[in-house]
């Protein structure tokens, strides 16, 4: 039995906002809006999710029992420059700058954004969202690349180039250290006991 392809459709057009996306369907698929476009991707693979599960225990966690930051995964609304709205798979926010999230949405940039690489979509990650992210302003990157098992680390945006001017990829057996929170993770513990090891 193989295992169904993520899909990703995306508007003809680009005139989509918030007040739009807000009245579109709750049915499982992600919606979101990048300059303007309208992007709806199906529910993500288990895999991916197990995925998000460990960022949110290896990562999120961590930074919270220390008091470092706020950890979300999506399905949660962030609104930011050419982003209104955007579903990242996992971020954090400092907790100095809780006052970015004064409801059910973000209203703000994250200080950190990751997100699972899809293997049927590389494309949204790598480039529709890179780009947005770095416009944004969001400080530091993440795409983690369950194939390779390692991850693409990017810091220092640049909103005129629409890309982070530094960039790394950390192997899955070696250590990401954020250059931008204090936080450290073996890359091989967002992988490690995988229910499909072979994914």
């Amino acid at each position: 039995m193989t295992a169904q392809p993520q899909l990703l459709l995306r508007s003809p057009d680009a005139s989509w906002d918030y007040a739009r996306w807000e009245q579109l369907p709750d049915d499982g698929n992600r919606y979101e809006v990048i300059g303007g476009v309208l992007y709806m991707s199906t529910a993500p693979s288990q895999f991916h999710q197990w995925i998000v599960k460990r960022l949110m225990f290896r990562v999120g966690s961590v930074a919270e029992e220390r008091g470092l930051a706020w950890a979300y995964t999506a399905p949660i609304g962030v609104l930011m420059p050419g982003c209104d709205p955007v579903q990242p798979d996992f971020l954090l926010i400092r907790q100095d700058r809780a006052e970015i999230i004064p409801d059910q949405r973000i209203r703000g940039v994250p200080d950190l954004i990751a997100e699972v690489l899809s293997p049927t979509n590389p494309e949204q990650d790598t480039v529709v969202k890179r780009a947005a992210y770095a416009r944004a302003g969001v400080p530091e990157y993440w795409i983690v690349r369950p194939t390779t098992r390692d991850v693409l680390l990017c810091w220092q945006p640049d909103a005129t180039l629409g890309d982070y001017t530094q960039s790394r990829l950390v192997a899955a057996d070696a250590e990401l250290v954020s250059p931008t929170l204090t936080l450290r993770v073996p890359v091989g513990d967002l992988f490690s006991g995988a229910p499909n090891a072979d994914l």
